[in-house]
């Protein structure tokens, strides 16, 4: 009878089916019953190799745990509902969803989590890149999946981080277009003609982000100490079932067929076709009796420094004046239609502004000022930035007025002008090359050598001696 093992110790032998098996002790699993885990090959040597790898896991503690390991969709869903959602802004946890379900769970949802390789998340960004994702689409999703990947390695669900293996597209930061002095002027005189000209006054002159801007509200509005106080904003989120069954709540929305190359269906649609449905979609959660979490909503802002009070122009402070007057008026006509949310710019009924709407005016006011198409983020945030450093503002400062956590942030949001290129080394040139050239000569007349001035300088000679 041969000797029992000591605990923790493995143990490897010749089974019946002709194949080499390890068992290795790895400790205990969460009901208290024995980790053992087993490896199996050809030879005796290919076997130890596999129990020298386990154990090495073992006594460094980077064992993955007992069980079977998860598929990247289970994984992603798991992350997003209950790891993610406790730490992420709603917006921002809306667009990993968005990202997960149309990008990850299709391009590598099956795999197990300790069976992908660097190489499956490199076929499915070139496939992405293939389909017309932009590259910063696709880095977005590395980032998502490398965040999921690195709690799952934490947590030892799996050994190693595989998307710290793989580089992911290179991506050109986009270069800011704001408006000069004389486009903004154009602007906004083309907003003055609109009731909503305090909104473009207030993103263009102060830089205030769309959802900061429209998610101002009185009671965070200081006329008499001239202070704006940026507490909230306002976004659009996505709705969220909130039945038992999402799957049979949208059961009369779910397509899953293509729409035919000439669609009379969703020809109003903006972004075209949309794509048909997963099997097992969760989708149309707007159309749900019970629906929560989602249209428009107030949240607060990303950071802490977002919230820093921003002094209000003096100029500012009568037009403000006047439109808060001229909303009590509005309510006193709208009477019980007014839905009092207490927003500085609001619809005829007191409901804040649309987005969606906002961006359209933006694009509009665009036309009509007879400037070229740029992001709305173009011709407010980085326009008041780069207008307050050609006014002299030091960049510090203007960190404060943008409310950026480092300096080095507000750099990217000012953007130097060709013409104060032009003034600056007009100045270096007067500052060197005049003192450099050489004073030029007068110019010398010539003149004919003749017998008379040959003797005058000879006598000059002889009385100079």
């Amino acid at each position: 009878m041969s000797p029992r093992k000591p605990n923790m110790e493995s143990s490897i032998y010749l089974g019946t089916d002709g194949r080499w098996h390890g068992r290795v002790t790895m400790g205990v699993k969460p009901d208290g019953s024995p980790d053992r885990r087993h490896r199996t090959g050809k030879t005796e040597a290919e076997v130890a190799r596999k129990v020298r790898a386990l154990e090495k896991l073992r006594d460094e503690q980077r064992a993955p745990k007992a069980g079977r390991v998860p598929t990247v969709q289970q994984w992603m869903e798991t992350y997003l509902t209950t790891i993610a959602s406790l730490k992420l802004k709603p917006r921002s946890l809306d667009d990993y969803w968005s990202k997960t379900r149309n990008d990850i769970i299709p391009g590598i949802g099956q795999h197990r989590l300790n069976k992908l390789e660097p190489e499956h998340l490199e076929t499915m960004y070139a496939a992405m890149l293939e389909e017309g994702h932009a590259p910063s689409h696709v880095l977005k999703v590395h980032r998502i999946l490398s965040r999921a990947l690195k709690i799952a390695h934490r947590r030892r669900i799996i050994v190693e981080n595989v998307a710290t293996l793989v580089d992911p597209p290179t991506v050109d930061e986009t270069e800011a277009n704001p408006f000069t002095q004389e486009e903004a002027r154009a602007f906004l005189e083309a907003a003055a003609k609109r009731p909503t000209f305090m909104r473009w006054l207030v993103g263009v002159g102060m830089g205030f982000r769309q959802g900061e801007t429209l998610g101002m509200r009185w009671k965070y509005v200081d006329l008499d100490a001239e202070l704006f106080h940026p507490r909230w904003q306002l976004q659009r989120l996505t709705w969220r079932h909130g039945c038992a069954a999402p799957h049979a709540c949208g059961e009369r929305l779910h397509r899953f067929e293509k729409c035919p190359p000439v669609c009379t269906v969703h020809q109003g649609y903006k972004r075209g076709c949309p794509e048909p449905c997963e099997k097992g979609c969760t989708r149309h959660a707007s159309a749900c009796p019970e629906r929560k979490g989602g249209g428009l909503v107030f949240t607060r802002p990303k950071t802490k420094k977002s919230q820093n009070p921003v002094p209000i122009p003096p100029p500012f402070i009568p037009p403000l004046k006047d439109l808060r007057a001229l909303q009590e008026e509005e309510r006193a006509a709208a009477g019980n239609l007014w839905q009092d949310h207490g927003v500085v710019f609001a619809r005829p009924d007191g409901r804040p502004l649309d987005p969606r709407q906002d961006w359209e005016e933006f694009k509009e006011l665009l036309a009509e000022a007879g400037i070229d198409d740029r992001r709305l983020y173009d011709g407010s945030r980085h326009t008041a930035g780069t207008i307050l450093n050609e006014l002299g503002v030091p960049l510090v400062t203007i960190m404060e007025i943008l409310r950026h956590t480092q300096v080095t942030q507000t750099r990217r949001y000012v953007k130097g002008r060709s013409e104060q290129s032009r003034d600056a080394m007009k100045r270096m040139g007067n500052a060197f090359l005049p003192q450099l050239l050489p004073r030029p000569q007068e110019p010398t007349q010539e003149r004919i050598e003749n017998s008379d001035s040959r003797t005058t300088r000879s006598r000059l000679r002889r009385r100079i001696r």
